[in-house]
C-alpha cells in the first residue's frame, strides 16, 4: 500500500534510473512529489474547434485520426510522425519530431485530445510536437483542463512527472496539517490535503489562486514567526552605545575624492542614530551592486572604532573580503584606524599611520588572534567566527549579502564579542525588496535603502540579441577582450537538460573555449565546484588571466572586476528580471562603457516584452515590480527569488498575505496562546529563525 513514506521507487513506471532523476530533484518519497509544485500552467480549458485554430496560439481541440504515418527526413536526419486529424468539420495536420512510437501508440480511427502550438507552412496551421491523449474512458491530464508544468531535470519529461503526480494525489487526505483551524478560518484559507489537491489539478485558475495563497501562507508564516522569535530575544538584549562623532566623520567625508549620495548620507545617518541606542541595532542596508554600500557601512566602522571600540565585517567569499578590506584601508587611509583582513589563506594587518608605513610597509605577518586583538576593524569571511579567536570588544558586525548569514553564526558572535552585551548588526544585500515588503517579511529589521548610483557612473547597454545576431555579438566581445577587456557568460542549468532546452554552463563553456573563442583562455564556474576550486577561478579571472568567465548564477553574490565589460546572458527568459539586473550589476565597475547581451531561445511576445523592459529600465525595484505584471497569475512561482529565503511559492509582492501573516505569527506568540500550543509550527519557525537572515 502506498504511503508518503514509500520510497519513490514503489509508484508505477519508476526504476533505478527514473529514481536518480527524482532524486536529483529532491524527491525520495511519495510525499516529496506532493510538495514539487508547478511553476506555470497551460490553459486548457476551452476547447477550439479546427476550424478556429490560428498560428501562434496554443490550442486543445479534440477530433478522430485519419491518417498516421512515419516518413525518414534524410535533410534534418529524423524521423517524422505525420497525421490527419478530424472534428467532423475540418481537418488539420498534426506532427511529432524523432517520436516513431506515437505511429504505433496510435491508430486510425482513434478518438484524441491534443493540445500545444500551432505553427503555420504553406497548407496553412499545423499542430507542431503537442501533447497527445487517447480519449478511452479517465480524465485526460496532459491535454485538458489546467495543466500543470514542472521544473524538471534531463530525462524526465512532463507527462512522465504528471503521471507520478497522479498516483501520489491520493495521499493528500493523509498529510496532517499544521495550521491552527482558527488561523485557517480567519485568514480563509483551505485546508492542506483539499490545497495540494488543487494546485496540482486545479480545475480553473481561481481554484490555483486559492492553493498557491494557501501554501504561500504557510511559507510567509513560518518566515514570520522565524523573525518574531529573534525579534523577541533582541528586544531583551543591551548593546554598547556608539556615540557619533560628528567633528571627525564630517573630516572624513570631505576628504573623499567624491560626494556622497543623498541616499548614502540619509542610510549613514540612520544607521549612526541607531547605534547611539542602548539596545542592539538590527538594519538591513540594500542596495544595488556598485550603489557604495561599503562606504556606508565603513562610516558605520569609523564611528565605533573612534568610540574605542571594534567593529567586524564579514563577506561570504576569500576574494570579498580581500577587496572590501582594500576598499575601507583606501577609505579610511588617511585616519589612524588599525584595519585587519583574517580569512583562511590571507592575513594581513594595516595601520595607516604615517609614522610607520616606511617601517611596516602595511605589512606584517600576524596571526588571527594577533589581528583580533589590536585591529579596530576586523574583515574577513564567515570563517573567522568559527576560528578559535576572541575578539577584543566587538560593538559592531556588517555582515555581506544578509541571507547567508544565520542567527547560529550571530550567536557565535555574541560569545565572541564578550561582556554579555550583543553587537549592533548591519547586514548588506543587493537584492531589490521594496520597503514596505522588507519591513514585513523582516519583522524584527529595520531598512535603509540606496537607490541612487554615485556620480559619474555610466549606464550599461542592455541589449536582447536575436539568434541571426549572435555573431555579431561575438566579433564585438571579441574587439572588447583585445582592447583588453573581459566577459562574463551566464547560462541558467548546470547540466544538459533536453526536458528543458536551456544552454547547459558546460555545454557553453564547451563551444565558447573549443569552437568560438578557441585562442582565448576560457574558465568555468558553477555550484558543484567546492569553495577552494570557486575562490582560485574568480582569483584567476580578477588577475586577467582568464579572459572570459562562463557561470552558473553563483556568480551574483561577488567581486567587484573593474575590468569586464560585457554581461552575455543565455537563456535570458528563464531568469527573473530583479535577478538579470543583478546580474548586469556586475559589470560597469570602472571608467569603461560596459554591455549587457540577453540572448534568447523563446520566441514568446511575454519574454519579448520582459527583455525589453530590462533595455529601458536601471531600477532593480521596479524591475522585479514589472517582473511579476508581465509572468502574471499564470507562474505559481517563477525563477528561484534570488536572496530571499526559502520561498518556493510566495511571490515578492504578495504584501497583503505577508501582513496577515506577519498578524497570525504576532497571535500564535501572544501571551493566550504560546507557540508551544503548535510543536510543529514552533519546530518549522526555529530552524527559519536560524537560517533565513542575520537578525
Amino acid at each position: 500500500m502506498l504511503t508518503l513514506e514509500s520510497k519513490i521507487e514503489t509508484l508505477t513506471r519508476v526504476g533505478a534510473s527514473s529514481a536518480k532523476k527524482l532524486n536529483r530533484l529532491g524527491i525520495k518519497t511519495a510525499g516529496d512529489l506532493l510538495y514539487a509544485f508547478p511553476f506555470r500552467y497551460d490553459d486548457f480549458t476551452k476547447l477550439t474547434p479546427i476550424a478556429q485554430i490560428r498560428a501562434g496560439e496554443p490550442a486543445h481541440t479534440v477530433g478522430r485520426i485519419e491518417l498516421i504515418q512515419n516518413k525518414r527526413s534524410h535533410r534534418r536526419r529524423m524521423y517524422v510522425t505525420e497525421a490527419l486529424l478530424t472534428d467532423g468539420g475540418e481537418t488539420v495536420k498534426v506532427i511529432w519530431f524523432n517520436q516513431p512510437f506515437i505511429a504505433k501508440n496510435l491508430k486510425v480511427g482513434d478518438r484524441v485530445s491534443i493540445a500545444g502550438k500551432v505553427e503555420e507552412d504553406f497548407a496553412g496551421p499545423f499542430f507542431s510536437s503537442p501533447n497527445y491523449e487517447r480519449l478511452s474512458g479517465g480524465q485526460p491530464i496532459h491535454t485538458q483542463g489546467f495543466v500543470p508544468n514542472y521544473h524538471l531535470t534531463e530525462g524526465l519529461t512532463q507527462k512522465q512527472f504528471r503521471f507520478l503526480i497522479k498516483q501520489a494525489i491520493g495521499l493528500a487526505p493523509a498529510l496532517r496539517d499544521i495550521l491552527p483551524e482558527p488561523i485557517r478560518k480567519k485568514y480563509r484559507l483551505d485546508g492542506i490535503s483539499r490545497a495540494i489537491e488543487k494546485i496540482h489539478f486545479p480545475k480553473n485558475r481561481k481554484e490555483a489562486e486559492e492553493a498557491r495563497r494557501r501554501i504561500a501562507f504557510d511559507e510567509l508564516l513560518i518566515l514570520q514567526l522565524g523573525s518574531q522569535l529573534v525579534r523577541q530575544e533582541l528586544e531583551a538584549a543591551k548593546a554598547l552605545k556608539i556615540s557619533f562623532n560628528e567633528a571627525s566623520t564630517k573630516s572624513l567625508v570631505e576628504s573623499l575624492p567624491f560626494k556622497l549620495t543623498d541616499d548614502q548620507r540619509k542610510a549613514a545617518w540612520q544607521i549612526l542614530k541607531d547605534m547611539e541606542q542602548g539596545r542592539p541595532m538590527s538594519r538591513l542596508l540594500e542596495g544595488d551592486v556598485g550603489s557604495g554600500k561599503t562606504l556606508v557601512a565603513a562610516l558605520a566602522m569609523y564611528n565605533t572604532a573612534l568610540n574605542g571600540h571594534q567593529a567586524v565585517l564579514l563577506a561570504p567569499t576569500e576574494i570579498l573580503a580581500g577587496q572590501h578590506f582594500n576598499t575601507v584601508s583606501r577609505l579610511l587611509a588617511n585616519t589612524e584606524v588599525k584595519i585587519g583582513l583574517v580569512t583562511r589563506t590571507d592575513k594581513r594587518f594595516k595601520i595607516y599611520d604615517l609614522r610607520f608605513k616606511n617601517e611596516a610597509k602595511g605589512k606584517k605577518k600576524v596571526s588571527a588572534q594577533d589581528i583580533t586583538e589590536a585591529a579596530d576593524i576586523v574583515i574577513g569571511t564567515h570563517a573567522l567566527i568559527q576560528e578559535r579567536i576572541q575578539f577584543n570588544d566587538l560593538a559592531l558586525a556588517v555582515i555581506d549579502e544578509q541571507h547567508r548569514f544565520g542567527v547560529e553564526q550571530r550567536k557565535t558572535l555574541i560569545k565572541k564579542a564578550g561582556g554579555g552585551l550583543t553587537p549592533h548588526f548591519l547586514s548588506m544585500t543587493a537584492t531589490p525588496i521594496p520597503r514596505s515588503l522588507a519591513l514585513a517579511l523582516y519583522g524584527d529589521l529595520d531598512v535603509s535603502i540606496i537607490k541612487e548610483l554615485p556620480a559619474g557612473r555610466k549606464k550599461i547597454l542592455t541589449r536582447a540579441v536575436p539568434e541571426e545576431k549572435r555573431q555579431a555579438a561575438y566579433n564585438f566581445i571579441r574587439e572588447q577582450i583585445a582592447a583588453g577587456r573581459q566577459a562574463f557568460v551566464i547560462c541558467p542549468l548546470i547540466d544538459p537538460s533536453d526536458v528543458l532546452g536551456v544552454k547547459s554552463v558546460k555545454e557553453e563553456f564547451e563551444k565558447l573555449d573549443k569552437r568560438i573563442f578557441p585562442d582565448l583562455s576560457i574558465g568555468l564556474m558553477h555550484g558543484k565546484l567546492n569553495a577552494a576550486e570557486k575562490e582560485r577561478i574568480m582569483r584567476d579571472f580578477l588577475e586577467n588571466k582568464i579572459k572570459i568567465l562562463v557561470s552558473t548564477s553563483v556568480i551574483e553574490v561577488g567581486v567587484d572586476v573593474p575590468n569586464a565589460s560585457i554581461m552575455m546572458i543565455e537563456g535570458a527568459e528563464r531568469f527573473g528580471l530583479a535577478q538579470l539586473h543583478q546580474f548586469r550589476g556586475r559589470v560597469g565597475r570602472s571608467e569603461h562603457q560596459s554591455y549587457c547581451f540577453l540572448f534568447t531561445d523563446s520566441e514568446g511576445e511575454k519574454s519579448r516584452e520582459r527583455l525589453k523592459a530590462l533595455e529601458n529600465h536601471y531600477d532593480g525595484f521596479e524591475l522585479a515590480k514589472m517582473d511579476l505584471e508581465l509572468r502574471g497569475a499564470g507562474e505559481v512561482y517563477g525563477t528561484a527569488q534570488s536572496g530571499f529565503p526559502d520561498l518556493k511559492v510566495a511571490s515578492l509582492f504578495d504584501y497583503e498575505l505577508m501582513k496577515e501573516a506577519r498578524e497570525a505569527a504576532e497571535e500564535l506568540l501572544s501571551e493566550d496562546h504560546k507557540l508551544k500550543k503548535w510543536p510543529e509550527l514552533l519546530q518549522l519557525a526555529r530552524p527559519k529563525a536560524e537560517a533565513a537572515h542575520l537578525e
